[in-house]
């Protein structure tokens, strides 16, 4: 039985859909103090949250079990991802649940910021009929800039284009085709700022976007310039917009977000000119059932099929896909493992190239897979596929991901190449079938090696009785052979011999084998 922990408030709708689940037992409570969260976390399998619960780092060292953290939302700005990946925990949202309703949200602000309704509303309810006072500017024919094409911002520029507004975006992630498509013409940052009549951010908080918005930015931009946020706090600094606004460079802004929340940024919402709302940009009927029932099935579809959807930190893979491309997961953990015993010194550099119908599909978690199989023989530390990349680039393992249209011998093959300062280590493999692992080569041998148990790759010339001398020694020793493959290079050149043994090979046997003639190097490999 997987247990859940519902620590946020979430709409019934999901609540059910977790206890309805089976093999899934559910604790909703909420209002925990950090202590507390930390106190009871280790007995749990999955957590779901919205933006009150803080999973810090200190809380995950707690969480013995947890597997999954589902987040009734598109931002994680609570959930400490790199520890929570570190462990193993697939991190989750749900961007799709609330875009509507937040780029709703924005057009709407905008309107307010526009006709200056929430100061006319007010005003009356002060007792005052100030006609004269709120003269408002028109939506029509003006330019609206908006600082990120994502989900949001696209559904706030095609309601703009609606309205007869010209649009124009900045956004370096997105080709300008793809924004033709939508009807939106691309501009620099610089551009954007100069040209617009009403200004509106949506992009992700990262180190790039933080204080995108300053007192440079103020400085660049129109004056009578309106400006909304309904995307993240701290994406426009709040001391330069306040000078802005005082000094009437910025006719007004709107803001759903802020840097710090609750806000206690008194000066700006006293502002006149500034409407605010205390992030309501989700805060619809219908967005919160859409995400709890969201991210309730997510978190059920993994616990219970090992199902990744919408995970920031995990390609996502539907258990459809998953059928599909599981031989390729475990070839491709194979190939980590067989290399990573095989190759001699500090790993830097890890190349993989995928060629035929496996392009088909996203290739995305067979590299992490494949990641997982190099780096659990190096560590003794737990590795898995959630922390599998952060752990090769803390080690500064470089991993180069490449597509082949080149026709092959195979259906489908990874290629997979590993370099350390001392040699480089090369193999492929593909599928037999639809579930047979097999790898075709190694270095610069032709084989047909099945990929598991206790394995010995031997190096050695190709001189008569270097498999009957390795036949006797390993029987003389009570070591029996399971499988034997063969490869060379040429007559009297070097050879490859790959032995699968019924048991493991002591050391004394070892270094009895590495003795005998013609045998240039020979290394055991647990598989």
């Amino acid at each position: 039985m997987k247990k859940v922990l519902v620590s946020d408030t979430l709409a019934a709708e999901g609540i059910e859909i977790l206890k309805n689940a089976p093999g899934i037992e559910v604790d909703v409570m909420t209002n925990l103090t950090p202590d507390e969260l930390k106190g009871i976390i280790k007995d749990y399998d999955g957590l779901a949250i919205r933006s009150v619960t803080k999973v810090t780092k200190e809380i995950i060292d707690h969480a013995e079990k947890l597997a999954v953290i589902g987040r009734a939302g598109i931002g994680l700005d609570n959930v400490d991802i790199a520890a929570a990946s570190k462990r193993g925990i697939v991190c989750m949202n749900t961007p799709e649940g609330n875009t509507i309703t937040t780029g709703e949200h924005t057009i709407a602000m905008m309107f307010s910021l526009a006709r200056k309704i929430p100061q006319a509303t007010a005003s009356m309810k002060g007792g005052k009929w100030e006609k004269n006072k709120f003269m408002g500017t028109e939506l029509y024919n003006k330019t609206l800039g908006i600082i990120g094409i994502g989900r949001v911002g696209t559904i706030v520029a095609d309601r703009a284009m609606g309205l007869k507004m010209n649009v124009v975006a900045y956004d370096p992630f997105i080709s300008p085709e793809a924004a033709g498509k939508l009807g939106i013409t691309l501009a620099k940052l610089d551009e954007l700022l100069q040209k617009s009549d009403f200004i509106s951010v949506h992009t992700p908080m990262t180190k790039e976007t933080r204080g995108i918005i300053n007192a440079q930015a103020f400085a660049t931009m129109k004056k009578g310039v309106y400006v909304i946020n309904c995307a993240r706090g701290g994406i426009i600094n709040e001391k330069d917009l306040y000078d802005a606004l005082v000094s009437g460079k910025v006719a007004g802004a709107a803001l759903d977000v802020f840097e710090e929340e609750p806000t206690k940024n008194k000066e700006l919402l006293a502002l006149g000119n500034v409407i605010c709302t205390p992030h309501l940009g989700a805060s619809t009927d219908e967005a919160q059932v859409n995400v709890a029932i969201a991210i309730a099935e997510q978190i059920v579809n993994f616990l219970t099929k090992g199902e990744i959807k919408n995970a920031v930190n995990f390609p996502s893979v539907s258990a459809e896909l998953l059928t599909v491309i599981q031989p390729y997961l475990d070839l491709a953990e194979k190939m980590g493992t067989f290399e990573a015993q095989l190759v001699k010194g500090g790993i830097n550099e890890v190349t993989v190239e995928y060629s035929g119908d496996i392009l088909n599909y996203n290739v995305a978690p067979i590299t992490i897979s494949l990641l997982k199989g190099l780096l659990t023989p190096i560590l003794n530390e737990s590795v898995n596929y959630i922390n599998a990349p952060l752990i090769a680039k803390e080690r500064g393992i470089r991993v180069v991901e490449s597509k082949s249209s080149e026709a092959k011998d195979y259906t489908s093959t990874i290629s997979l190449t590993v370099k350390t300062a001392q040699e480089a280590c090369y193999a492929v493999g593909s599928i037999f079938g639809r579930q047979y692992l097999r790898l075709v080569r190694i270095n610069k041998f032709t084989v047909e090696v099945i990929p598991e148990g206790h394995m010995l790759v031997v190096s050695n010339y190709d001189k008569p009785g270097v498999i009957g001398n390795l036949g006797t020694s390993l029987g003389s020793n009570n070591v029996n052979i399971a499988r034997l493959h063969l490869s060379r290079e040429q007559i009297d050149g070097e050879a490859l011999v790959v032995l699968t043994t019924d048991t493991m090979v002591n050391r004394d046997v070892l270094d009895k084998l590495r003795k005998l003639p013609n045998i240039i190097s020979i290394t055991q490999l647990e598989m």
